[in-house]
């Protein structure tokens, strides 16, 4: 017969209790979650705030600065800049999400089952993991986007590819200490299943370095995708991705600079957002931080 085993786990290692109350007392945290709102706001309601459509082109307005009508100015296919920036919003935005979700797909279950198991499934698993962080990430992202074909699924697909071997990096040496603990000897005892013990027991108490990770890799997917749609292996037109409107902008650097603003900028203070949460996230989660503060 047997016997339901209570998932457990170690009031030492829950922090999450002053997590809230650290971040409303952080007003870089404060203004970054503020900002990130705002801007999730803005990509749901896009079709409302914009005052164009993002791909309608007209040519007598073509390269035209700031005015009333179009408050950034247009294009040099005459688009409006203003209205290309909202609806680019949730193409970068779902772009960094989608890759950091294959990164935790693909990495958390690899790193877990090394961590868990340890032995040759660890060594063999380590020396992947090893292997892949040697490549520099951008070219590991172009090369598996050269072989996956240019689109920004393809490409988001390639940074999380790239994502993976940290985030298991991460996971494995939290799971090499939580599985030594008392409550999951207790598991055992109890006759706990592997899956069981490694999902309902040692996931939730080494998954907190992993949620501060993750807000700081979707400021890095943001860089990617940018960067990717950039080289052209990204969002391709007519999509309004920041990259490739900076793109956009940059060949027509000489006749209108001030085109390489909007994206830049959007690109520059979403990045810094997300790295001010996870950089407060962090200090939240370690008392120690916490207390030198």
């Amino acid at each position: 017969m047997s016997v339901a085993v209570p998932a457990i786990k170690l009031k030492r290692r829950r922090s999450w209790d002053g997590v809230l109350r650290w971040l409303r007392g952080d007003w870089r945290a404060a203004f970054a979650l503020a900002y990130l709102a705002g801007l999730a706001m803005l990509a749901i309601l896009a079709p409302v705030l914009a005052p164009y459509s993002p791909t309608d082109q007209n040519y007598d307005v073509m390269l035209l600065g700031p005015t009333a009508e179009h408050l950034l100015g247009t294009d040099d296919l005459g688009r409006d800049i203003l209205s290309r920036l909202i609806y680019g919003a949730p193409v970068s935005l779902y772009a960094s999400v989608m890759a950091v979700f294959i990164g935790l797909v693909l990495g958390l279950p690899i790193g877990l089952c090394a961590g868990y198991f340890g032995g040759k499934v660890d060594l063999v698993i380590s020396r992947i993991i090893d292997t892949l962080l040697s490549f520099p990430g951008i070219v590991l992202a172009v090369g598996v986007t050269g072989a996956l074909g240019i689109g920004m699924i393809n490409s988001m697909i390639a940074v999380g590819i790239v994502f993976s071997p940290e985030i298991a990096r991460l996971i494995r040496s939290q799971t090499l200490v939580v599985k030594n603990e008392l409550f999951v000897d207790a598991a055992r005892g109890f006759g706990a299943s592997t899956t069981r013990i490694m999902i309902r027991h040692i996931l939730p108490n080494a998954v907190q370095p992993v949620i501060v990770q993750v807000t700081l890799l979707l400021a890095v997917a943001l860089l990617v995708e940018a960067s990717l749609s950039f080289l052209g292996l990204g969002a391709q037109p007519p999509s309004p991705s920041w990259g490739a409107m900076l793109a956009r902008a940059y060949g027509n650097m000489e006749t209108a600079p001030e085109q390489m603003y909007p994206p830049g900028v959007a690109i520059l203070v979403t990045a810094l957002a997300f790295n001010a949460l996870g950089a407060s996230l962090r200090t939240a989660l370690d008392p120690k931080l916490r207390h030198r503060d």
